[in-house]
């Protein structure tokens, strides 16, 4: 009973327009201070202040003390996965933070906590299941031989996805999408390697994320993702 009445609360907590707001907001894997964090909830500092102490006491917030702030952030990949997860038993126009949605570009590819997702991040599960590099099932993934081959010469080391706590490769149902993309430390490692590579750059204020030149490119060569994907995606030179 104990794991029922957790989440019991859980899901009260989640019940807030507020609360739902800056957990949204913190989908990017960043932190934000409570001032910010307010302004995305459309609520007062001392509202705010509240809410957040509710989400931390949770154990769904992380808190980060830095000089006179304190800096919040999804307290794991976990739970950037639960609400990924309750997205998508939602209409699209029901998101709860419209400033964060970014419209199609959100939809085309994003990030979702340290991963990819959207179109491009279906895509590219897609490609590497195709061509045989990761075997997907119903608990999670697994690369192959020709798998971590690809991943070397890309550069992307799992490794670096996080603690040697985290599951290794599992699947995220995109909200979207409705398809399953790629999370635990492959995904984050991928993600990484893009950002990197200049493939992908983070945008101000919304978990879309531009895809360069250079990486519609490379997503076309080294993925064979087909060049629809990319449509509404903010394109930058590079």
């Amino acid at each position: 009973m104990t794991e029922v009445v957790q989440m019991a609360e859980t899901a009260a907590l989640l019940g807030d327009p507020a609360r739902a707001n800056m957990l949204w907001a913190l989908m990017d894997g960043g932190a934000r201070t409570a001032k910010e964090l307010a302004f995305a909830a459309h609520v007062s500092a001392p509202t705010a202040s509240g809410h957040l102490g509710k989400l931390a006491a949770s154990g769904l917030l992380a808190v980060t003390r830095q000089g006179r702030h304190r800096y919040y952030r999804l307290a794991s990949p976990s739970v950037g996965a639960m609400m990924e997860a309750l997205m998508t038993g939602t209409e699209p126009r029901a998101a709860p933070l419209r400033p964060w949605r970014g419209g199609e570009a959100l939809r085309a590819a994003r990030t979702c906590y340290d991963h990819l997702a959207g179109r491009l991040g279906v895509a590219i599960a897609d490609s590497l299941v195709d061509h045989g590099r990761v075997v997907l099932g119903a608990d999670g993934g697994e690369v192959t031989e020709a798998g971590h081959g690809f991943l070397r010469d890309l550069g992307a080391d799992p490794a670096r996805g996080g603690g040697p706590g985290r599951v290794f490769c599992r699947t995220c149902l995109d909200w979207s999408e409705r398809r399953p993309h790629l999370a635990g430390r492959l995904g984050a490692a991928l993600c990484t390697r893009c950002l990197e590579l200049g493939w992908v750059a983070r945008q101000r204020d919304t978990r879309a994320v531009a895809v360069t030149a250079a990486g519609r490119d490379g997503f076309m060569r080294l993925f064979g993702i087909a060049p629809e994907v990319f449509a509404g995606t903010q394109v930058r030179a590079g």
